[in-house]
């Protein structure tokens, strides 16, 4: 899952200006090898015009099987969940597996008497009980107000995490400490190194065959993410850097790619690229995207914004 399409993907699903931290039920299921986790407060969905378009536009079809397979076990992410958390995390040679937990003002018992009111039977798992949720996909519950779910073997990853069979997120001192920057934020995402490296590629276009991009790519750490709609859209994306120099030269090769994109983009295109601002701090290349609702809705029927969100 790429970070600069998860990015215009995940822009519909918060309008809120308050959010909640990851339920520490969610959090100990994390595996260590993370490539990427995506945090969603849903609670303010339906507040924002410009998020229902958006929901309407690009909600990406992973999104609404697991939306699907929430309703076939009775519960509406519109009205039921507070919270959707993503988490794709690397495993060996079996690849990359995707896990959602939710978090929500459901009740355990009142979801497994649905289910046993529909003749669905528990698996067990360890010390874990799952259920088929339909569409190919299992769940778990975490505690009484939180939920695993998943395919079969994306959810026993994510258990055996859980019960201490592998290392989870917490052992992961670069992703651990990127997440406690963003924790809390209405929508908020990690990608690891190698997520980052090609994420800054493609973002840089043309830009990253004039320098030396193979050799910068490797002191690119991980990177971070922050949106919200409380005051139109601002979104916030930090890279991580191994050293100051590095964050330099990457901010100068991001602000050559926006000079790149602008000669041939659209006049709302290149008020969105205007709308961009690109820094270096220490370590870390900041960029800065703030946009009225009625702007970015324009942006949303143009070509540029066709080609990344889809």
């Amino acid at each position: 899952m790429k970070m600069a399409k998860s990015l215009l993907c995940l822009v519909c699903l918060s309008a809120a200006a308050w959010a909640m931290p990851l339920g520490s039920s969610s959090r100990g299921v994390i595996p260590a090898e993370i490539q990427q986790i995506i945090s969603v407060d849903y609670r303010a969905l339906k507040d924002s015009p410009t998020a229902q378009q958006l929901k309407q536009q690009v909600l990406p079809q992973s999104l609404k099987q697991f939306e699907d397979a929430l309703k076939g076990v009775g519960i509406d992410s519109d009205k039921d969940v507070d919270q959707l958390t993503f988490v794709a995390y690397r495993a060996g040679k079996q690849g990359v597996r995707v896990v959602g937990m939710a978090q929500g003002s459901f009740q355990q018992k009142v979801v497994l008497k649905r289910m046993a009111a529909k003749k669905i039977l528990p698996s067990k798992y360890g010390l874990s009980k799952m259920y088929a949720m339909g569409n190919g996909m299992m769940m778990s519950f975490l505690d009484d107000n939180s939920l695993l779910f998943g395919d079969d073997s994306a959810v026993k990853g994510a258990l055996d995490a859980r019960d201490g069979k592998v290392p989870t997120l917490d052992s992961n001192s670069e992703m651990a400490d990127m997440m406690a920057a963003v924790d809390g934020a209405p929508v908020w995402s990690l990608l690891d190194q190698q997520g980052t490296q090609n994420m800054m590629r493609s973002a840089l276009g043309d830009a990253s065959k004039v320098a030396d991009y193979d050799t910068i790519k490797k002191r690119l750490v991980g990177s971070r993410y922050t949106m919200n709609f409380s005051n139109g859209v601002n979104f916030d994306l930090d890279v991580i850097t191994s050293d100051s120099m590095t964050a330099a030269t990457m901010s100068s090769l991001v602000k050559a790619g926006m000079l790149y994109k602008k000669m041939n983009a659209s006049p709302i295109e290149k008020v969105a690229i205007d709308s961009l601002t690109v820094d270096s701090d220490s370590s870390k290349v900041q960029l800065h995207f703030k946009s009225d609702d009625k702007q970015f809705q324009s942006l949303m029927h143009s070509e540029l914004f066709a080609a990344v969100s889809h």
